[in-house]
């Protein structure tokens, strides 16, 4: 267990366990883009995936998910995502620190949407740079730009 700034939050790993939390945190995180409920539940049990949540007072406030591939050296940041009222306070970057870590890959990418602002700054702020562009790839047919980290 990892505890945050001042101890009000604490990141741990995720299981089944977090499966209602998680779905219910990709729908408001995510809307129309949530995962369907077999990839949440794949992201919490297939072995090999990095998995952590970040909690306050019992509740899950955000979670990540990560996809390492070892034989490419690259590992995804497959979602990551912060419930609206728990923003802006160190979360995200702490659960994304954890999640690139527990890869240990040298290159981690991830995907955003082009017009998420306020995630495109936080990971620029972490070292990840535009490489490419999946053009349509939301639900609403909005490009997502691929970022990616050398480590």
């Amino acid at each position: 267990m990892i505890l945050g700034d001042n101890g009000n939050y604490q990141i741990e790993g995720a299981g089944l366990k977090d499966f209602n939390a998680l779905r219910a945190l990709e729908q408001v995180c995510f809307g129309g883009d949530a995962w369907p409920w077999l990839d949440l539940a794949g992201v919490l049990v297939l072995p090999g995936l990095v998995r952590w949540k970040a909690s306050m007072d019992g509740r899950m406030v955000g979670f990540v998910g990560g996809d390492p591939h070892p034989s490419e050296g690259v590992g995804w940041i497959a979602t990551l995502g912060v419930l609206p009222e728990f923003r802006r306070m160190g979360i995200a970057t702490a659960l994304l620190q954890v999640c690139e870590t527990r890869m240990g890959l040298p290159v981690v990418r991830l995907s955003v949407r082009r017009s998420n602002e306020a995630a495109i700054k936080l990971y620029h702020a972490q070292g990840y740079r535009p490489v490419d562009v999946w053009v349509k790839y939301y639900f609403d047919q909005e490009d997502a730009l691929v970022l990616e980290k050398k480590r």
